[in-house]
């Protein structure tokens, strides 16, 4: 990634599958069955199952790595605040938005946010990280 500059954004989509869903339980070990189970879920709130929220912000952290600032990028923070449920087959689009720039160390502030398909907004936060400069 070429030298950051405030108001630079990205965005990245992702389809939330039930595999998808299904393998983030197995690997954090995360099975609650309101994420898992049709028939419990029926009875909750949501009145069908939800994705993990940590799913969403996944694809934040995926954002950050791949698009902007881009490889070599490490967190310092992240503020995370759920907004709505994401369901399967949700279409999820985080978009990341450089805030500000640290004067003198490779530091940005990043705006974070995850909307589906419909528009509404179901996490958002601020993520702040060490990148690798170039250019």
């Amino acid at each position: 990634m070429p030298t950051l500059s405030l108001g630079d954004t990205v965005t990245r989509t992702q389809i939330i599958t039930d595999e998808i869903i299904r393998n983030f339980a197995m690997l954090t070990g995360d099975t609650n069955p309101v994420h898992l189970d049709d028939t419990y879920a029926a009875t909750t709130r949501f009145g069908r199952r939800i994705a993990h929220g940590m799913i969403a912000a996944g694809l934040v952290s995926a954002a950050l790595a791949n698009d902007l600032p881009g490889p070599g990028t490490v967190y310092l923070s992240q503020t995370l605040n759920f907004k709505a449920p994401v369901y399967p087959a949700d279409t999820i689009t985080a978009t990341i938005e450089v805030k500000s720039l640290h004067a003198s160390k490779p530091i940005a502030t990043l705006i974070t946010t995850c909307s589906n398909q419909d528009g509404i907004i179901v996490l958002e936060g601020e993520a702040v990280v060490l990148y690798e400069r170039t250019g």
